[in-house]
């Protein structure tokens, strides 16, 4: 379990998707045991989620238990089904943008952004415990983890998009190296061929640099894709947080959508 943690930490510290590391056009980050991480960071944030409940009882409700387990549950299954369904579609829009990424490797990358995404997301937890102890408002609670949730997303999805970058430019180096001439390289630069590839990668590989042209915009694409299948995905899955003297049910009745109910939630929140 530490060595798993420690290649998570390798993740995080950009260590396993330097050019030099991905020279071979491939991810190699073990799926069972980041899988493994990924699930008990999950967890964690579900703890930290589900305790508001357990607060504002004071402990002596066993729905607000339920709850916090119900939570714990449902926040890694929220990520895992968010990407089950979208997975396809990543893996055609990697095709189309000339990516000859394995599924295999494809699977090890998404692996790597949801253990990128919920290392954040465990993170923030105190946050969220220290929030829960400090505040008896329902509807504060919800749009804290909602902002939570988001910010993890939304660095979790950019380590993505550099990453599938960084792959890209190990390619290009890998086909110089074998005498293949670099397919597009002028691409990338977006207007005169590229005589250096050694200079290309040089350029543009500052971290958070995000591929250019038609690679960017189609994972760009992709990324709204998953944040909105996400965010459906966590209404469906509903009750996170627990409403204070509302019986515990593991899901609500469907109606609204996610979009809405937070536009409801900051209208209550703040008396319009």
């Amino acid at each position: 379990m530490i060595r798993w943690f420690k290649q998570l930490d390798g993740i995080l510290r950009g260590d396993a998707t330097r050019l030099s590391a991905l020279k071979a056009g491939r991810i190699e980050t073990p799926i069972g045991g980041l899988t493994v991480v990924t699930v008990f960071l999950g967890v964690t944030y579900g703890v930290c989620m589900g305790a508001y409940a357990v607060i504002r009882t004071g402990g002596t409700s066993n729905d607000a238990y339920m709850q916090l387990l119900a939570s714990a549950v449902k926040v890694p299954l929220l990520f895992f089904l968010t990407l089950g369904v979208t997975l396809p579609s990543l893996y055609v829009f990697n095709a189309l943008v000339g990516s000859r990424l394995s599924v295999v490797s494809v699977m090890r990358l998404l692996v790597a952004m949801l253990g990128v995404t919920l290392a954040v997301l465990a993170s923030l937890g105190p946050i969220v415990v220290f929030f829960s102890i400090s505040t008896e408002s329902y509807h504060f609670m919800v749009l804290l983890n909602v902002i939570v949730a988001a910010l993890s997303g939304f660095l979790g999805l950019a380590f993505l998009l550099r990453t599938l970058h960084r792959l890209t430019l190990s390619q290009i180096e890998m086909d110089r190296l074998t005498g293949t001439p670099p397919e597009s390289a002028d691409e990338f630069q977006g207007n005169d061929p590229v005589e250096n590839v050694d200079d290309l990668i040089t350029t543009l590989d500052p971290v958070g640099h995000e591929t250019t042209g038609k690679a960017r915009s189609v994972f760009r694409i992709w990324v709204i894709v998953f944040s909105l299948v996400g965010a459906q995905m966590s209404w469906v899955l509903r009750p996170f947080v627990g409403y204070p003297g509302m019986e515990f049910a593991w899901f609500r009745a469907r109606e609204s959508n996610f979009f809405l109910s937070v536009l409801e939630t900051i209208a209550t929140l703040f008396g319009a």
